[in-house]
């Protein structure tokens, strides 16, 4: 009678949380298999590891996801027609420094720092998903300024794309100064003083 493989010693999707917590730390490149395993721990062997996910491209791209499906849906209000788009822009931008401010997970968006994570040419298509959710917020965010010039709360000179990068803007540069000790109360300030571009471009 063959015998049966020896169980996994380890929580598949809670080690993906923490591939996640690794590759948003470090980014993919720079993390190696070496600390995945460490990080995973349970004593997982390299066949084990590939066993259960394939590569590390595998596991990264199965640890975005894990992070598109949690931590990124704090730009979902961008989205929600239901919140005024004034509204929108602003509970997005203090929602993801809170996030980006908070304990228990690296400083920081892994979706922004993604952009540095696989500079290689040759690992372009590893980071494609953080790439489209970045557009994706940035599409948000002039759509929020486009619901506000079509409801007549803005000027209809309003430069749409302009203010809604002005606001995708600040939200990738909140990832490095989270990483350098910028406070939540320093970012939730600059939010206040960023919110005055929309109430100049009022009528």
């Amino acid at each position: 009678m063959a015998q049966m493989g020896r169980p996994r010693v380890f929580d598949r999707q809670q080690a993906i949380k923490q591939a996640m917590h690794l590759f948003w730390e470090q980014g993919y490149e720079t993390t190696s298999l070496s600390q995945l395993k460490a990080q995973i721990g349970g004593g997982i062997s390299a066949p084990s590891f590939y066993a259960a996910f394939g590569s590390k491209e595998a596991l990264f791209e199965e640890a975005v996801q894990c992070y598109l499906d949690s931590y990124a849906r704090v730009t979902d209000g961008l989205w929600d027609d239901a919140i005024p788009p004034r509204e929108a822009v602003e509970l997005t931008l203090r929602r993801s420094v809170k996030m980006q401010c908070e304990s228990g997970h690296p400083k920081g968006c892994m979706v922004a720092l993604g952009t540095m994570s696989a500079s290689k040419p040759e690992h372009t298509h590893v980071t494609k998903p953080l790439a489209v959710s970045r557009a994706r917020t940035h599409a948000g965010f002039v759509r929020c300024v486009e619901r506000g010039i079509a409801a007549g709360e803005l000027s209809e000179g309003t430069d749409a794309r302009a203010l809604g990068t002005a606001f995708s803007s600040f939200l990738l540069g909140v990832s490095l100064s989270a990483r350098d000790g910028i406070k939540i109360s320093a970012f939730n300030a600059s939010i206040t003083e960023l919110m005055k571009l929309w109430d100049t471009a009022r009528h």
